[in-house]
């Protein structure tokens, strides 16, 4: 299995021009020792859509300044600085280069929102120039990136956080606690939710690139696309595997994550597979919307479910408001986590609310939340103490957890078409996945998708080494899993490996 290069050394100055590569050295110019009563500096990258969470979130806190951000639209990036120096009432920097930003820019950490396949080496420069790094979910496009920048974290002593912001909310905190002392016994499984409709994003692709954008920097890790398959240039690279990783890898890695974090698991899981497609319509998108993962850990199953589809046809009158709910839990958010336990079982959903069942569905007294900070705040608070134990998502969990969304597509990718007998026939030895086969089919049926007639991708199970986080010992398939297990890389835009 090839990986990439590891860089030859450079001067800054080529750094510069061709992107920082591991070993440099790391006491850029403007690099310092925080003290006790200094503010902490903060650039934020990316700040079309999600970043003017980042930026409102630093604006409004005590102790910190945001004192520099970075977009690659220049119209998004004048709207930005205007309305951050108007909050604060200082000079905010505007960039159009990350890399001019942690040259010059007065920053002591590094806070981003870039589309996906950014996001680990935005964390990997800001490391390399000295700075701290808080990068949203998945923090990682790819396995294998993910780990490099966690390895790269804590041999150069920085805190990296991730964007996995549920780990903040003291109703989910408490819960996962609750579960794991055993008061609901011992889990049966645990199942992850991304119940959200998402409409058809058109055929024909041919989408215009936003004027004054700088598309190479866009682009940056992944091929220069010309002309682009999407209509639409923002948000729709998400359902394309080049820039993003499905919705499971968008809104689902947040439920992804406090699934493996009720579970326990620290590792990614030793055999994973997927059942789905892109179904219910045509477009251009290549991400399924429609998917079944099994992440098949040792001691419990992980299971997670995309559905992009509304409730049923007559919901697509309106997408908004015609989602399931899950079972057990009528009339609830199906962005959420089900965790199945001997004694019962725990809903999660997005926003922390918690309710507990019985067997027999009989609701019973939820755990009392707990006292948290935001994951913003906890952050800060990371930085200060320089306490990698403090942080609520600290870079390895939600590696860890961005992974088992990228396994879930590896399984997806390596499939084949089949008809739903064809399926059922596969998982019958398994009524756990068999009843959430069935589930989805019954889905997509009253959404007018009949898989008797259609088919549907069903994926290997691809199994895992749980210490190297590579592909082992499927034969013929190891080699293809470990190709989209990290990617290639455009230079001089590379992620490095670091030993």
């Amino acid at each position: 299995m090839k990986t990439p290069d590891k860089p030859n050394s450079l001067d800054r100055r080529q750094v510069l021009k061709y992107g920082a590569g591991f070993g440099l050295a790391l006491a850029w110019p403007n690099s310092r020792v925080l003290g006790a009563n200094d503010d902490i500096r903060v650039g934020v990258i990316g700040v079309n859509g999600r970043g003017q969470a980042h930026i409102s979130a630093f604006t409004g806190m005590k102790g910190v300044r945001l004192t520099a951000l970075c977009d690659i639209d220049p119209t998004v990036l004048d709207a930005r600085v205007n309305a951050a120096a108007d909050k604060q009432k200082i000079a905010v920097q505007g960039y159009a280069d990350m890399r001019e930003m942690f040259e010059k820019g007065d920053i002591d950490v590094m806070s981003t929102a870039t589309p996906n396949h950014w996001h680990t080496l935005s964390g990997v420069w800001a490391i390399q120039a000295g700075k701290d790094a808080y990068l949203e979910k998945p923090i990682s496009h790819n396995v294998w990136e993910g780990r490099q920048l966690v390895k790269l974290a804590r041999k150069e002593g920085k805190i990296c956080q991730g964007g996995t912001q549920s780990r903040a909310l003291g109703s989910i905190q408490s819960a996962v606690q609750f579960v794991r002392e055993g008061k609901l016994g011992k889990i049966k499984y645990v199942k992850g939710m991304c119940y959200k409709a998402r409409q058809s994003i058109g055929l024909g692709g041919n989408g215009e690139i936003p004027e004054g954008v700088n598309y190479d920097l866009w682009c940056g890790p992944a091929e220069l696309e010309s002309p682009l398959r999407r209509k639409r240039f923002h948000y729709d690279w998400h359902w394309f595997y080049a820039y993003g990783n499905g919705d499971m890898g968008n809104q689902g890695i947040h439920q992804m994550d406090v699934a493996r974090w009720y579970l326990g698991e620290d590792k990614i899981a030793p055999r994973s597979m997927s059942i789905g497609g892109r179904l219910g319509y045509e477009d251009d998108a290549e991400t399924p919307n429609t998917q079944l993962v099994y992440h098949d850990y040792d001691e419990a199953p992980l299971l997670f479910e995309t559905r992009g589809l509304p409730e049923s046809k007559a919901g697509q009158e309106n997408w908004a408001k015609s989602m399931e709910s899950p079972d057990h839990f009528e009339g609830e958010s199906g962005v959420a986590v089900v965790v199945a336990c001997e004694g019962g079982f725990v809903y999660t959903s997005a926003g922390g609310k918690i309710i507990v069942k019985d067997t027999d569905g009989k609701e019973m007294p939820a755990p009392e939340a707990f006292e948290t900070e935001n994951n913003f705040e906890n952050f800060i608070t990371a930085v200060k103490s320089r306490k990698v134990e403090e942080q609520y998502a600290d870079c390895e969990e939600t590696h860890l957890s961005s992974a088992l969304c990228h396994t879930g597509l590896i399984s997806h990718r390596l499939g084949a078409a089949l008809k739903k007998d064809e399926v059922l026939e596969k998982i019958k030895d398994d009524a756990l996945l068999t009843d959430r086969f069935t589930s989805m089919s019954d889905h997509l049926g009253r959404n007018g998708v009949d898989l008797t007639k259609e088919s549907i991708v069903f994926g290997p199970m691809v199994k895992f080494n749980p210490e190297t986080e590579w592909a082992e010992g499927n034969g013929e398939l190891d080699a293809p899993a470990n190709a989209l297990a990290t990617r290639e890389y455009r230079a001089p835009f590379t992620v490095p490996e670091v030993l």
